[in-house]
Order: structure tokens, then sequence, then C-alpha cells
């Protein structure tokens, strides 16, 4: 649905539709802005009407109608106040109704991200995302919205004076009519030409926000290969983009004001001269309070033409906002296939049987791979860079299904369980670790909601973390975030931890200690020996130690399992493993004999 506005898959009506039906949950705000809209619009033209009469009031020089101009005065200081109370009500009711549109809309976007398979995750950067749900939700509600109000305004206003003027003297007022046009073309013109680059400047304004999350998250890197001339260079590339697209948006949008402005000059010039002709040949049938009052809604009446280009350029950006938040809320669902059971008593059995997979449909990855796992044995997994470690894992753990061929636990094909039930039998570790806001305890018992205290505590004694949390402000009850200054071998140990508290039936273990110094990893390999015995356990292995104790070594390259069997008996083989051994792990262990690590 990327191009749906401007191709027209998806039309500018059919966008407002589904704003709609956000809105209507909450219609009554609607509605009560649109009759405090309405009143203001109705008080707005009978001060135009009292206005009229007490010009009418001061005949000539020494010749005031007192009585009559003090009560006028009187109505026209009342429905003044009207305009007042109304508008800010209307105001009130309408900016409500947007901040709780913009919820909901963030709400559904947010369902739609954490239920949207990986492979549309991984398609698109954090900042693009990070852009739509926070940015793109409040332009759709801001820009719809509060535009409504000044197109229901300037409509009533249009209406109600156009029947006014036809009542008072429907020469002129027809006169005005056959002019207005003009400034409805002129809106079209413009509008038309400022929607693509409102488009380019959403899509820029995405590129900026990802790009900068990219770089601020990252500063250390930026640093460390001396990127910063780079980076700028990259950044200024992106900012001229967006001041070119946001410029040109901004020009043609700006445009429409004073072109219209300019017709309706000349539209309020018309009638002033044809109006003072008409007071001059009938004085008595038009006066010059008539004349004053027509003035003032010829103005009134011209004046919403502006108001409604303007948000005819509010709409523009808002529905390309509302197609960015759309894709979103409608991204295909990681859902489970009709009927597909839960797994429950997981022994832990794993057998990969002639499975094919690929990310790119075009690119062969993996190919007829197969193996088994025996309940509670230890598999390690290795290969050189992009042989399809990680993507074992993925497939695994249903992140992606398999293209062909099967993977079964307990026999059972995993492509016929729910996901959920699936993803619960195991625990993962991953290189990269993940820290939410919030306490310790949180952190640790992110996996299990039925998690006590003392149920973290032990696990992060098991975990060898308990050391350095004890020594927190607040202990288990310091608050922390991914950037709170904790190191990443601490936050990998919060990550262990939160495994050991979850116990699992089945670990995953990504690189899990390769920010951890060597005696540390020794006390929490140890701790792992404990918590995978009589379990199945998947080792994506980088330490010698943890593929010598394996029961089974896959070696992989090129998506293919090359070889597969016991440390000693893929040494014996010399084949793949023994030059990838010799070439990687026989240096990490020549270099740990002589530091004494």
């Amino acid at each position: 649905m990327a191009d749906d506005f401007l191709s027209g898959k998806q039309s500018k009506k059919a966008y407002l539709s589904r704003v709609w039906a956000f809105v209507k949950k909450d219609k009554l705000l609607l509605i009560l802005s649109a009759i405090f809209s309405v009143l203001s619009v109705v008080a707005n033209l009978l001060v135009a009407v009292f206005i009229g009469k007490g010009v009418d009031n001061v005949i000539g020089f020494g010749n005031v109608d007192y009585g009559e101009l003090t009560k006028n005065v009187i109505f026209i200081a009342g429905f003044v106040v009207i305009i007042v109370f109304s508008e800010w009500l209307s105001d009130f009711f309408i900016q409500k109704l947007a901040y709780k549109t913009a919820e909901s809309l963030r709400n559904q976007a947010e369902e739609g991200l954490l239920n949207a398979p990986l492979s549309f995750i991984d398609a698109k950067s954090k900042g693009d995302l990070l852009s739509r749900m926070i940015t793109d939700a409040n332009e759709v509600s801001e820009g719809l919205l509060l535009g409504f109000t000044q197109l229901l305004k300037g409509v009533a206003t249009i209406l109600a004076t156009l029947i006014i003027m036809l009542v008072i003297e429907w020469q002129i007022g027809l006169l005005v009519v056959i002019l207005t046009p003009l400034s409805l073309f002129v809106a079209r013109y413009i509008s038309k030409i400022s929607a693509e680059q409102f488009k380019r400047q959403a899509e820029n304004r995405g590129k900026m926000t990802s790009f900068v999350n990219e770089t601020v998250g990252n500063q250390k890197i930026v640093k460390a290969f001396s990127r910063e001339e780079r980076n700028q260079e990259i950044f200024d590339g992106i900012n001229a983009d967006l001041k070119e697209s946001g410029t040109k948006a901004t020009f043609f949008s700006a445009l429409t004001n004073p072109s219209t402005r300019f017709v309706n000059n000349v539209i309020y010039i018309a009638v002033g001269i044809f109006g003072a002709m008409k007071v001059i040949s009938s004085p008595l049938l038009f006066t010059v309070g008539d004349l004053t009052a027509f003035l003032i809604y010829a103005v009134k009446y011209t004046k919403p033409f502006n108001e409604i280009s303007e948000v005819i350029t509010e709409l523009q950006s808002a529905i390309v906002s509302a197609k960015r938040v759309f894709e979103i809320i409608d991204c295909k669902r990681e859902e489970d296939d009709k009927g597909a059971a839960a797994l429950t008593e997981v022994s832990g059995s794993v057998e990969f049987s002639g499975v094919d997979f690929s990310y790119d449909k075009k690119v062969e990855l993996i190919k007829n791979l197969s193996f088994k796992a025996k309940k509670g044995q230890k598999i390690a997994i290795v290969g050189p860079t992009g042989s399809g470690k990680t993507t074992l894992i993925n497939l695994l753990m249903r992140f992606y299904d398999v293209d062909g061929g099967g993977i079964f636990i307990d026999k059972k094909d995993t492509g016929l369980l729910t996901r959920k039930s699936v993803r619960s039998c195991f625990g993962m570790v991953l290189q990269e670790s993940f820290i939410k806001k919030g306490t310790v305890f949180e952190n640790v018992a992110y996996g299990n909601k039925n998690a006590k205290k003392e149920d973290v505590i032990k696990a992060c004694i098991a975990a060898k973390a308990d050391g350095f949390i004890i020594r927190l402000p607040k202990g288990y009850d310091t608050v922390i975030d991914d950037d709170d200054g904790l190191s990443e071998g601490e936050k990998q140990l919060i990550s262990i931890a939160r495994i050991m508290v979850k116990l699992p039936e089945m670990l995953i273990l990504d690189e899990a200690t390769s920010s951890i110094d060597t005696r540390t990893e020794i006390k929490i390999q140890q701790a792992f020996d404990t918590i995978m015995k009589g379990r199945t356990s998947f080792v994506v292995a980088h330490r010698l130690s943890t593929i010598k104790s394996a029961d089974l070594i896959l070696v992989l390259d090129k998506g293919k399992i090359v070889e597969q069997g016991k440390h000693e008996e893929l040494l014996s083989k010399k084949g793949f493993y023994y030059e990838l051994y010799n070439s990687q792990f026989a240096k990490v262990t020549e270099k740990q004999e002589k530091t004494g690590g």
C-alpha cells in the first residue's frame, strides 16, 4: 500500500472513510464541536446584521438614534461573547477528539507491529517505523480533525452568507457567486502540485528519523571508525532533500492563500462598486447600512475559501501520513493456521527434515537441511559468517516459516502448531542483550510473569549477576534501561538470569557469553551446565569449551550441513570442521594457554 494514495489503489475518500472509522467511536465529541461551530457562524452573521442597523441609526450630522444604536451595540456585544465561548468549546471538543483518535491510531499501529512477521520489521528501518508511529499518527489526527472544524465553519459560513446576500440584493449576490469559482480553481490547481511534495517530505522525514536514530544509538562505533565526517555528509544529503521537499511543499501550499485572497479582493471591490451604485440609485431600497452589511458578508463569504484552501493543504499532508500509518496497521499478521494445536508437555526432541528456506526467494540459502536432536542433547552450531547459523535459529523459533520440508518437536510438525506454544518452550539468550526501561526485577522476570522476588534473586545468583546488582542504588528495585550506564557484560548477565528464572524445556544460546570476560564465562558456563541438564540446547558457538562438550556439532556452510558429529570425530575426518578449528579455535586455545585464561 506504499503508493496507494498517488497510484489510485486507495483513494483519498477511502483513507478518509478509514479515519472516520476511528473517529466515530467518539462521535459525540465531533457532534458537540460541530454544534458550537455552527453556533459561532450564526452569531458572526448576526453581528453583521446589527452592524448594518447601527450604521443606519447614524442618519446624519447631529441626527443619531442613540436609543436604537445602544440596543444594536448591546446585541453586538452579546453575540461576540457567544462567538468567543462557542469557538473555545468547539476547539476543546475537536482537540480532545484529535488526541483520542491519535491514541487509537497508535494503539492499532503498535498492535500491528507486535503481531507483524519479522520479515515486515526487517524490511523497514527503525527510524522510519518510529516516524510513522509518532509523527505521522499526529499528522493524521491534527490534519484531518482540526481541519474538519475549519471546513465545517467555512461551508456553513459560505451557505448562510450566500442565502442572506441573495435575499438582500440578489443581483449583487449573483455577481459574487459568478466570480467565486475562480478562487476554487486556483486552490485546486495549487493543491494538486503540492500533494507530491508532501509525499516526498514525509518519506524524507522518515529517512531523517531513521538515520539520526541509527547514529545516536551507535556513537561509539561511529567514533571508533572515524565516521563523523562521512556520517555528516550523509546527514547533509538527507537534510538537503528534506529541505528541498519541505520548501517546495510549503512554497506551493503557501501560494494558495495569497492567490485566492487576490481573487477575493477583486470580488470585494466589485461588490463595493455595484453596491455604491445601488445605494445612489435606490437609497430607500438599498441603504448604506445594507451596503455595509453586504460588504461584511462578502468578506465572510470569500474568507472561508482561503481557509478551505489551507485545509486542503493540510489534508494532503494528513492523507500521506495516513497512508504510512495504515501500511503498519494493514501489514500481514503473524497468524497461526486454522486448527493449529498448542504444544504441551514437551520432552525436547527436535528434527529438521529436508528444510528449504530463503529470505529472498530468488537467492537460495538453505536447501534440504536435515538433522535430529535427541532429548537433553547439547547441539553446537558452527560455521563461517553467512553460513545460516542464525537463520536456523529463526526457523526453529518460527520467526520465519520454512519454504519446504518440516521442523518437528516431539515428532509434531511446528507448522501445524501455534507459534506462541512453540516459542514458549524455548529460552533464548542472544548476543545483543535486551534491557527494557524498568527495575532490575522487572527485567529479569520479563519472561515469567509469575516469578517472585526470591526466584529472581536465585536466578541472578546462579547467573553471577547478583554481585553488581546489589551494588546498584536500590538493588533489585533500581530502574535501568539500555542507556543507563550498565556494561555490555552486565546487560548480558541480566539476560542470562532472565532465562534461568523462566526454566524452559529447551535452550537457544546465540553467542550468549560473547560480552563476558573469560573468568566470568567459566562461572556462567557452570551455571549453564546445570540448567542444560535434561534440556535440549542449541548453542551458536564461538568458544571452544562449548563446542568440545557438545553432544552433536552441526557444521554449516552456505546453508548446508557439511559435517556433523562430536568434536573428536570431526577432527579425525580432517575436513571442513578441522580446517575451521585450526584456523579459528586452535588460535583461541593457544592464546588462552599463553595468558592462562
